[in-house]
């Protein structure tokens, strides 16, 4: 799962019936086509079997586009937990592969690129064999080969690059992947055919084994690894631990200008809290680039990027989509944009760390039933996207099959300010709905609201969860996160309560280890609950989608009785770019736009 500034998942959807998401790509109006200013009619997205067509159009050669990204780059490597944000995703799609890319409609589509084929060969034991494509290789003309497969499932499980002691604040030792998820059940990863064959064993059955590497999680070159760290050519399969921190911390550290890449753009300058530059790869050996020069700009405050349009600084924005934002994009002249809703949702998080959280249930129990996410919604997102519902489920949101209300029942979002009180009364809590105190006669709060600074949105969230909470006798504070520093306060459990996003693959089920289990790198609230580990580590291993399904939301049961995470809405997400570009779309998954990003280019 992926932390949106807003926050990013390893999350994948069942592969097994899913459901198109709507979306509607509309031209801007104020001097464009419409009449008198308005907006011009819709052209439907929304068609089965068109979310990955939209504004589709041959390209020619020539152009710059420039791309928003919405905060900076701190740390390079996005199989790290610290570094596993949107932004740095994005950034790293033009120039490294995947096998699997998450297409708009929730599909995984196979990157032929890089493997010709991936196929179950054998169910016991399970068994996946990938076919590299003869020509893959790196920009410096080292071949991609089975090493690099054996780097990053060794990097990722968890074992063979433990990760670091709670001592070493600094992370120098060890691995820290955002997700051991399908790695940790590998018994082994071998190559053939001078290395172009891939054959993966499994030691328990893994029902997401087409989110293994890729689905937003790139490949990392092994022969760079094993360089700086001193291993031996080709030798993934024996770098030690140590070596593999070198290799893990490398990537964190530099951004791809300083090794070799795989993709239809090479990385040719970086310039901290300001740019990427990116030029069509030579070396690419699939379908060429068509635009000149390709430029991701850091623009932080959201409140600027539709200025940065209108101007012709940027020529495209994904920002988070707010009332006065979405009407100046629309009054643009010769703007395509677009409102989807995706795999993205809001929520706000407690901190089990916190003493006085962590320790009383009917308290968290309270704190959620007090909360009126209708209010919310109707304060905030349902201002610029009406049609806005809120989210009942952890796991799945409204499009993917295995849905389920599993929330309402509790009254937890409702706002029933009667019941959250008689939650407090019944645990033996004092002053409620003037000064909290807890059965032992200590003062609860004041806790802290954390939001990510220039998100209007989350602003008035957070003063809407302290109005309610206000009416059970606790004080809250409202305290902004600057957006490039979410993942340090979520890793630092440095909140009380906080709000932001999941930005989830279209595979749920290894996205609910990551989040959920004991231990996990996406739970950063420190949530504990042996059945639901129980139930979730069941479901990874049911290779039939209802089956899993069931159990995953027999799990979310479980977790909405704990309260430690509370869904609000699925989150709108807002694409817009100049008309004369083309076959950019609003993939509202975890790899966002950027996933075909080598076929944008200037209208033919």
């Amino acid at each position: 799962m992926r932390a949106h500034s807003s926050a990013l998942t390893r999350g994948l959807a069942l592969t097994a019936g899913l459901v198109l998401a709507l979306a509607a790509c509309s031209s801007g109006g104020g001097g464009g086509s419409g009449s008198k200013g308005t907006s011009a009619g819709l052209t439907s997205c929304s068609t089965e079997g068109k979310a990955d067509t939209c504004n589709s159009a041959a390209t020619k050669a020539g152009g710059t586009f420039t791309y928003v990204i919405e905060k900076n780059v701190q740390q390079w490597n996005v199989q790290d937990t610290n570094g596993n944000t949107f932004e740095n995703a994005e950034a790293l799609s033009p120039v490294l592969p995947q096998v699997y890319v998450p297409q708009p409609d929730f599909s995984v589509k196979l990157n032929t690129d890089l493997v010709t084929s991936a196929t179950q060969t054998s169910a016991s034991p399970q068994t996946i064999v990938y076919k590299i494509n003869p020509k893959a290789s790196w920009n410096d003309g080292t071949p991609i080969t089975a090493d690099d497969f054996i780097y990053y499932w060794r990097t990722n499980d968890g074992k063979d690059c433990p990760p670091p002691p709670a001592s070493d604040s600094t992370q120098t030792k060890g691995c820290l992947p955002e997700s051991t998820a399908g790695y940790d059940r590998v018994r082994s990863v071998t190559g053939s055919d001078n290395g172009k064959t891939v054959t993966m064993v499994m030691n328990r059955p893994y029902s997401d084994w087409k989110s293994l590497f890729g689905a937003g999680y790139p490949l990392y070159p092994a022969h760079v690894a094993e360089k700086v760290s001193g291993a031996g050519s080709g030798d993934a399969a024996h770098m030690t631990a140590a070596q593999m921190t070198q290799g893990w911390q490398y990537f964190q550290k530099n951004p791809p200008t300083k090794y070799a890449t795989a993709g239809p753009y090479k990385m040719t300058q970086w310039v901290d809290n300001d740019h990427a530059t990116y030029e069509p790869d030579p070396k690419w050996w699939g379908q060429k680039a068509s635009l000149q020069r390709l430029i991701f700009k850091v623009i932080s405050d959201a409140t600027q990027e539709p200025i940065a349009l209108r101007n012709n600084e940027v020529q495209g924005i994904y920002p988070q989509p707010e009332v006065d934002l979405v009407n100046q994009v629309k009054a643009i002249p010769n703007v395509t944009y677009t409102i989807g809703d995706g795999l993205t949702w809001e929520h706000f998080d407690l901190n089990l760390h916190n003493p006085v959280i962590g320790k009383y249930l009917a308290l968290r129990q309270a704190m959620f039933t007090a909360i009126s996410v209708k209010d919310i919604m109707a304060k905030t997102v349902a201002q610029f996207d009406p049609g806005v519902k809120q989210l009942y489920n952890h796991n799945f949101v409204p499009g993917q099959a295995g849905y389920k209300d599993v929330v309402s029942a509790s009254g937890q979002g409702s706002g029933d300010l009667a019941k959250a009180r008689k939650y407090l009364t019944d645990g033996k809590f004092t002053g409620v709905g003037t000064a909290l105190k807890t059965p032992d006669g200590k003062s609860v709060g004041p806790f802290d609201c954390r939001y990510t600074t220039g998100n209007q949105i989350r602003q008035s969230e957070c003063q809407i969860l302290q109005s309610d909470l206000a009416g059970l006798g606790i004080k809250v504070t409202i305290k902004p996160i600057g957006a490039a520093d979410l993942g340090t306060v979520l890793a630092g459990h440095q909140y009380d309560i906080i709000v932001f996003a999941w930005v989830a693959s279209p595979f749920p089920i290894s996205g609910a280890q990551q989040l959920w289990t004991t231990g996990a790198g996406g739970n950063y609230g420190g949530y504990s609950n042996k059945k639901v580990d129980s139930l979730i580590s069941q479901a990874i291993g049911e290779t039939d989608a209802t089956k899993a399904a069931a159990l995953l939301n027999q799990a979310d049961q479980l977790m909405v009785d704990d309260a430690y995470v509370l869904p609000l809405y699925q989150k709108p997400t807002f694409l817009a770019v100049q008309s004369r570009f083309v076959n950019m779309r609003n993939n509202s998954t975890n790899v966002g736009p950027p996933y075909n990003v080598g076929e944008w280019g200037l209208k033919k």
